[in-house]
């Protein structure tokens, strides 16, 4: 009898909790609630330039025509727009290339899921003291950016402009391991991508990312030694999101309006090759 009472009691907890729309438990992960209403705000996190002012544009111009209800988060950072998306407190993110992405996914083990790509900031080499890649000195310190994708970039930027020789094969997966041949004996000073443009102050030259560049004030088109082109280049910036929300109908608006013409169009107008519309 009193097995029988447990058992009746515990089907009357689990129509009331059914019926205040609760659980027992809550075993949810990050993005994967359930399936939000479609004006819910989507949330996404951007470096401020030039993702945060392309969102921008979207958002002031673009988005409430299509329903779409944006909210941008700017991070300064590589690391937290990923993080912060992982643990469900972003519903996408967009500031990162497919190598990146690849990179600290499986560095963090986490799982993200790229959705479009969207433009291509090209790699460029600057300097305060020098004006020609060719006036670099014998033991000139060059920074570069110390990711592992961008350090490897980097690397063939120098090599397919006759700086340095890589190993054979290793293209953008190249490390300092892999210079074949250093005839300046450059040194080379790894740091975190955000740091690049303070660095010129302190070293001969430094890659720099063209979001970090762009927000130092500095004109790739113009201001850089040798710069990255655009054609054939495998690091378009894209929209990414968690794999749970891949078919989120707010999601796939945006992915359609940031690979739209008016887009197109206003990173066209605004950066004049300092960004390039990814193909």
């Amino acid at each position: 009898m009193r097995k029988i009472f447990g058992v009746v009691a515990g089907l009357i907890l689990a129509g009331t909790l059914a019926a205040c729309g609760g659980t027992s438990t809550d075993t949810a992960q990050p993005g994967a609630a359930d399936t939000p209403k479609a004006d819910a705000p989507l949330k996404v996190g951007v470096n401020p330039v030039p993702h945060g002012e392309v969102l921008k544009y979207v958002k002031d111009n673009l988005a409430a025509k299509a329903g779409l209800n944006l909210e941008i988060v700017e991070f300064t950072d590589y690391v937290q727009p990923n993080t912060q998306l992982d643990e469900g407190n972003l519903d996408a993110n967009y500031f990162q290339h497919i190598p990146y992405l690849e990179e600290f996914s499986k560095g963090k083990d986490i799982k993200l899921s790229w959705v479009v790509p969207v433009h291509i900031e090209p790699l460029g080499l600057y300097s305060k003291k020098i004006k020609n890649v060719s006036e670099l000195a014998q033991g000139a310190q060059v920074a570069l950016p110390n990711d592992a994708s961008n350090l490897g970039r980097s690397l063939k930027l120098l090599a397919d402009n006759g700086v340095i020789t890589l190993k054979e094969g290793v293209g953008v997966k190249a490390t300092e391991r892999d210079v074949a041949d250093n005839p300046k004996a450059l040194e080379f000073k790894p740091l975190e991508a955000a740091q690049l443009p303070r660095s010129l102050e302190d070293v001969d030259a430094a890659i720099v990312n063209g979001n970090y560049a762009l927000e130092a004030g500095l004109q790739p088109a113009t201001d850089s030694l040798i710069l990255e082109k655009g054609e054939g280049n495998p690091y378009a910036n894209g929209l990414v999101t968690v794999p749970a929300k891949v078919e989120d109908p707010r999601v796939k608006k945006l992915a359609e309006i940031l690979t739209g013409p008016e887009v197109k169009k206003f990173i066209e107008d605004t950066y004049k090759g300092a960004v390039l519309p990814a193909e």
